[in-house]
């Protein structure tokens, strides 16, 4: 673990093949060529890393919702964006009531226009009970993202142009 807030870069792509599982609209095979990824990346870089990568993405998403809404609505942080995502995640059954106020923090640091990742990173490892937490966050985020856009898949598209611009190509 880097305590600067740098992330491996094929923790972020598997941070985000992990939001493509979750997402329904994921064709069958692109869920399973997805999870082959996670696990490939996992065993390469290890599970907190992906983690990280995860917190990375909601710092990402975060930013972009504030900053450059898809619709042009700006959101207010505190008013609309945070307490949406956070009202949502009791409706994932998985989710560890007592890890919503670390994915808060998160949320209010990249509101707050800091590293997510190294915010983080000051509390130590993160656990499995909160990746999963941040990840259904980095799912309500890109929703939201979608709806804002009036147009599912949006930022799916977004993400996957930005890895292949990056050379982060799709096994």
């Amino acid at each position: 673990m880097n305590s600067d807030g740098v992330v491996v870069d094929e923790a972020v792509r598997a941070a985000w093949d992990a939001y493509r599982v979750l997402e329904k609209r994921t064709p069958a095979q692109e869920r399973r060529k997805a999870q082959q990824r996670v696990r490939a990346a996992m065993d390469s870089v290890g599970r907190e890393e992906v983690s990280r990568g995860t917190v990375f993405l909601v710092g990402v998403l975060t930013g972009y919702l504030i900053a450059e809404p898809p619709g042009g609505d700006r959101l207010d942080p505190l008013n609309d964006l945070i307490p949406a995502v956070i009202r949502k995640l009791p409706s994932f059954e998985s989710a560890d009531p007592e890890q919503v106020p670390m994915a808060t923090g998160v949320l209010m640091a990249a509101a707050m226009g800091m590293d997510t990742v190294a915010w983080r990173d000051r509390f130590g490892t993160i656990g499995p009970k909160e990746a999963t937490v941040h990840g259904f966050v980095l799912w309500l985020l890109a929703d939201l993202f979608d709806t804002l856009a009036e147009k599912p898949g949006t930022i799916d598209q977004l993400m996957r142009g930005t890895f292949e611009a990056m050379g982060t190509e799709e096994n």
